[in-house]
């Protein structure tokens, strides 16, 4: 059988004050046939402005940047209607950073230790590209210990608090298939505890996401803590 034509490759682009860091980032994803690079921007401003040129699939962001820092630049990228296709993954120093929940409620699909192996690195693009939530289970539970930590809640890219007032417009499955998603789990294995299909979970969780104002699976996660349906197991 033919070959069959290959998609576009994904557009990254990359946000960093280190210009070596962004050297390597840049050999690294456009040595993949599936990736590109279209753009590298040295603070947040420039990010924003990059990002409003050249519409990428992926932004790899920073968070600590002089100037305008990647938490800026996440909310306004986040908060225009004409990047609502662009998501964007954090660079943290460690994988649980005290701006991550922050991060998510910015409009962040995830974030990834800037110590991650290559691999690991184009795996988040991808996953990202394809609207997963990028949330390890060591980083998910420590980004609810941070949640946890806070005081008064800060506002959504979209200028909202989440409640649980919020929760009220969700069916009783998509509250079930929220707390499996809170949990980290993958939508085959929502189904099978479930027992519904891998699709029905995605539109159960697709639908929860539009009710809810989320961009994707992590902040979801978010909001699930955050309005109280899921509480962290005691140690």
């Amino acid at each position: 059988m033919p070959d069959e034509p290959s998609a576009e490759p994904i557009r990254v682009l990359l946000a960093d004050d280190q210009a070596l860091l962004r050297s390597a980032f840049r050999v690294l994803v456009n040595s993949e046939p599936d990736m590109t690079v279209v753009g590298e921007a040295a603070d947040g401003a420039e990010a924003v402005e990059l990002a409003r040129r050249h519409l990428p699939d992926v932004v790899l962001m920073d968070i600590r940047m002089p100037g305008t820092d990647g938490l800026a630049a996440t909310r306004a990228i986040c908060s225009d209607p004409a990047l609502s296709e662009v998501r964007v993954v954090m660079l943290t120093t460690f994988e649980v950073d005290e701006y991550v929940v922050q991060s998510l409620r910015a409009g962040a699909s995830g974030f990834l230790g800037k110590g991650a192996e290559p691999e690991e690195l184009l795996s988040a693009i991808r996953i990202t590209r394809a609207g997963e939530s990028l949330l390890s289970p060591a980083a998910t539970k420590g980004l609810i210990a941070k949640f946890l930590a806070q005081g008064d809640p800060e506002p959504w890219h979209d200028g909202t608090a989440p409640a649980a007032t919020r929760l009220e417009a969700l069916t009783g499955r998509e509250r079930e298939v929220l707390v499996q998603v809170a949990g980290g789990l993958s939508n085959d294995e929502i189904g099978e505890r479930l027992t519904v299909s891998p699709l029905t979970v995605k539109t159960h969780v697709n639908r929860a996401m539009a009710k809810l104002g989320a961009r994707d699976r992590a902040q979801l996660v978010v909001i699930a803590y955050e309005s109280g349906l899921v509480r962290p197991r005691a140690e």
